[in-house]
């Protein structure tokens, strides 16, 4: 009788174990191996930069690269205006911005003008 009970207060030892290795798989697919992708894929994103790429930093500064070199990339930001970043702090490559159509001269519509609308109800002013 004895040797029972110690088999059946044994074999229960078995689910916590079992539950500690469910909750570290969990944790592995919902937190570190998208984390491990988004690292990668940044640091493939920082590897292929070149210059003329429109790029944003990761603290929100815009500008086009003119130069690479090990660590780090000169970037414009304005007319004659030339920054050094890491290359780490470089966030996204954003997509050039289209060139803006000439707008031709076409005569602009006045809008309509409007009556006001009068309702019975709320409109207090007197009537001539």
């Amino acid at each position: 009788m004895d040797d029972l009970a110690a088999e059946a207060s044994g074999g229960g030892s078995f689910t916590p174990l079992l539950l500690i290795v469910l909750l570290f798989g969990v944790m592995y697919f919902l937190m570190i191996r998208p984390q491990q992708k988004r690292r990668r894929e940044a640091q493939q994103m920082q590897n292929t930069l070149g210059p003329g790429d429109h790029i944003v930093t990761i603290g929100g500064l815009h500008g086009i690269v003119v130069s690479v070199s090990d660590d780090i990339v000169t970037i414009e930001i304005a007319d004659g205006v030339q920054v050094q970043f890491a290359r780490p702090a470089i966030a996204r490559v954003v997509p050039e911005p289209a060139a803006e159509a000439p707008v031709e001269d076409e005569p602009i519509a006045e809008p309509a003008v409007e009556e006001p609308i009068v309702n019975p109800v709320t409109d207090t002013r007197k009537k001539d």
